[in-house]
């Protein structure tokens, strides 16, 4: 796989992400977002009628003048038409007949909703033609899954292989909706699911009581299954075997806001770097990694907590952990005022809890 790429894909999401808020109508939505996608992302040179034409009009039946918003031409022929929304509305194939219509009467194979953050592909599994209803590929890029990257370059112009695409399509299509099914139940489970596992785990009849009170736990537990999954791989990751994560427990929910300056006892020889720092940074550096190449995150550990900083330098303090108490430990996140506030934390699993604030913090330092 290109790593030209990957990057590409990463620096759009750090475009969307710092963008969205500001990008109102869909006109803009294509300037901003999707252009670049095409271009830097797929390769298709977005000037070039021969390879990308917009305001695409194909004629269907009495239709007349009906456009689509793009077309990609490969060998000579439209091979994937693209139809934008403006960012800040839900993806809706309702509001995208245009794409059902053309899908028909061209030799598309591929067709493509999105709204510049999410984009839903989709080609004709079900009836020879006649566009699916729901897309066998999802790539939202403020949360790209890694599944997505190797086929998307299947359909970049220096790579492209439409028969690999629609020959893997029906498997991604039922994996992905299956995904998107157990994520919606992570988050929000049904009746069905939270009986699926209250049964397994309690002997008594599924009540109005119990579901009541295994709803909850069931989230909960789906919640702390992801995010050891998530740790076990930044073990794997780290080479290290020998950290054994601790499991999370209720913390107060009271923090305190302090600035304060940068530890000038950071060369003292008394400096003890614990495998708990080490694990902890190891899951701020995986949250930060969505922002910024991984090497640009670094540590420093001084005598009162541990740095982790942007670039290596102290000017850029993502966070610190100030874990050397005798019992509470914290985590130490900074604002884009550069403002210190501590959460108190039991180990570094709860860290995932203000991916977030970290995610905000690295944003600002890299912007």
């Amino acid at each position: 796989m290109s790593s030209t790429l990957i990057e590409s894909l990463n620096a759009l999401s750090q475009k969307v992400r710092m963008q969205k808020g500001g990008i109102l109508t869909e006109e803009a939505t294509k300037n901003a977002f999707v252009m670049p996608f095409l271009n830097n992302v797929l390769g298709y040179d977005v000037f070039d009628p021969d390879e990308v034409v917009p305001e695409f009009i194909a004629d269907v039946g009495l239709k007349r003048g009906e456009k689509v918003d793009y077309a990609i031409k490969h060998g000579g022929s439209v091979q994937i038409l693209i139809e934008v929304k403006k960012s800040s509305v839900p993806l809706d194939l309702e509001h995208a007949s245009q794409l059902y219509r053309y899908f028909a009467v061209t030799n598309a194979r591929i067709a493509i909703l999105t709204n510049g953050q999410v984009y839903k592909f989709y080609t004709d599994l079900d009836q020879p033609n006649r566009m699916d209803s729901k897309p066998f590929l999802v790539l939202d890029l403020l949360e790209v899954d890694e599944v997505a990257v190797p086929e998307l370059a299947k359909l970049t112009r220096s790579n492209f292989d439409l028969d690999s695409v629609i020959g893997a399509a029906e498997e991604l299509k039922y994996v992905g909706q299956i995904k998107r099914e157990i994520a919606a139940q992570f988050k929000e489970p049904t009746d069905d699911w939270v009986k699926f596992f209250t049964g397994r785990v309690y002997e008594g009849s599924f009540t109005q009581r119990v579901r009541e009170q295994f709803k909850p736990l069931v989230v909960k537990a789906a919640t702390q299954f992801l995010n050891d999954q998530a740790s076990s791989r930044l073990k794997s990751a780290l080479g290290d075997s020998s950290i054994s994560a601790v499991a999370p427990s209720p913390v107060p929910s009271d923090v305190a806001a302090v600035e304060e300056p940068l530890d000038t006892d950071a060369d003292l020889p008394v400096i003890v770097t614990t495998d708990e720092e080490l694990e902890a940074f190891a899951v701020v550096k995986a949250i930060a990694c969505a922002v910024v190449k991984p090497a640009r995150i670094v540590s420093r550990d001084a005598k009162s907590y541990f740095a982790i900083l942007l670039d290596d330098n102290n000017r850029k303090s993502i966070a610190r952990l100030h874990f050397n108490g005798k019992n509470q430990k914290y985590l130490g996140v900074f604002n884009v005022d550069g403002i210190e506030t501590k959460f108190p934390v039991r180990s570094a699993d709860e860290i995932y809890d203000h991916a977030d604030r970290i995610r905000a913090r690295v944003e600002a330092l890299a912007g």
